[in-house]
């Protein structure tokens, strides 16, 4: 028996290298991911730009503690804050610990401006926004929550979509609305682009702020760097964690000056968070996909891939009802359990992970090309074939 704890439905694969796309068991029998971790490995595994960034900085300096200056965490800073709409950024180890510093961040800008009732987030229904106490009442699904006792109460969950409920849910307690662009773990449910143009005008008229989880559809997932630029509107807070580091533990939490300035020496803190090792994948990172067309690949590739699948869901359409999302975060909806169809597609050796809604997610890394979206479609046809022909044998 494993001594690590069983909070995982682990597969039996174990895998011992990893080249590109490609993940390599210790068998030696080669997979393509279409996992990319969780949406982590966004350059694909052993990328020689940050390998290399990687072993350099392993070799001079691992850890300090934010007791001093890091200059490649002011650097990444820098970076991020000249490509977004931030003044201020917070580095961490995760997308909750991400999460947890915008809730907190949140809150104490009230507080400083003289509004210390102003706790309470506006949430939505089917979200994820982390494991901790505060992000799983945030997410507010039922299965997370269960014997871990009573919720944090700081949330008030409307539906998605719904822009009269978040106005009702809005009271003299409430800080800011809290919203992933894209739902990842919720079934891949993208917000339409007018309803986050409304959620800021709500906002600005309400005097509360918008707080954005882009800890998934960040960091070039959508083939824009964060989500919310294809809605043309910005947040007053942002999470981002996941592709940030390539695969090495990162996490940030990006703010206006308004807010930053509220954020004062003592007010939080993480031992790990922005090390020199994080920052300098992250910086190698954002070398990579800030690159000219770079982003412009991601959309391409995206769109290629959404296109191949509408076809395979017309061409099969008793296991597939729809096709979701936006760029390289696509999901398909089932209409055969999703463990089912993951099975399946790994049987042909195609790595996937699945999410709320009965949805498959496909979440490739940002340098897939069309050979690796290819050989994807073809493995997707094979898995369909075999669920309908395992249908037809119990029926």
């Amino acid at each position: 028996m494993s001594a690590v704890l069983p909070t995982y439905a682990r597969s039996d694969l174990a895998f011992d290298r990893g080249e590109g796309a490609y993940l390599v068991t210790d068998k030696g029998d080669r997979y393509l991911d279409f996992s990319s971790g969780i949406a982590v490995t966004a350059l694909g595994h052993a990328h020689p730009h940050l390998v290399k960034a990687l072993t350099e900085q392993a070799n001079k300096l691992w850890h300090v503690s934010n007791l001093h200056r890091i200059p490649e965490q002011e650097r990444l800073a820098q970076r991020l804050v000249q490509a977004s709409f931030a003044d201020r950024v917070f580095f961490a180890n995760s997308g909750a610990e991400a999460v947890e510093c915008a809730i907190k961040a949140t809150r104490r800008y009230h507080a400083e401006n003289g509004a210390p009732e102003r706790y309470r987030l506006v949430t939505f229904a089917g979200a994820f926004h982390g494991r901790t106490l505060a992000t799983m009442a945030a997410g507010g699904q039922a299965k997370h929550l269960q014997g871990f006792g009573p919720p944090v109460p700081a949330f008030d969950q409307v539906p998605l979509g719904d822009i009269e409920a978040v106005e009702s849910a809005i009271g003299d307690e409430t800080a800011g609305v809290l919203i992933e662009p894209i739902m990842g773990e919720g079934g891949m449910r993208a917000v339409s682009w007018r309803f986050l143009q409304d959620l800021r005008a709500l906002c600005d008229d309400k005097g509360i702020l918008l707080v954005l989880d882009e800890v998934q559809c960040g960091i070039g997932r959508t083939g824009r760097l964060f989500a919310h630029e294809w809605a043309g509107s910005t947040p007053d807070v942002m999470a981002v964690a996941k592709g940030l580091g390539g695969g090495f533990p990162v996490g940030a939490c990006l703010m206006t000056e308004a807010v930053g300035s509220v954020m004062t020496a003592g007010s939080h803190g993480s031992t790990f968070g922005g090390n020199p090792l994080a920052m300098a994948v992250g910086n190698a990172v954002l070398d990579v996909v800030l690159e000219p067309g770079f982003l412009d690949h991601i959309a391409q590739m995206g769109l290629k891939l959404k296109q191949r699948l509408v076809g395979l869901k017309d061409e099969h359409n008793a296991i597939i009802e729809e096709v979701r999302g936006e760029g390289l975060m696509l999901g398909l909806r089932c209409k055969v359990p999703n463990q089912d169809m993951v099975r399946a597609l790994r049987d042909q050796r195609l790595l996937t992970v699945v999410a709320g809604d009965n949805v498959v997610r496909l979440l490739p890394p940002l340098i897939v090309g069309e050979e690796e979206i290819d050989l994807a479609c073809v493995r997707i046809d094979a898995a369909c074939v075999a669920l309908k022909s395992d249908a037809l044998a119990q029926a």
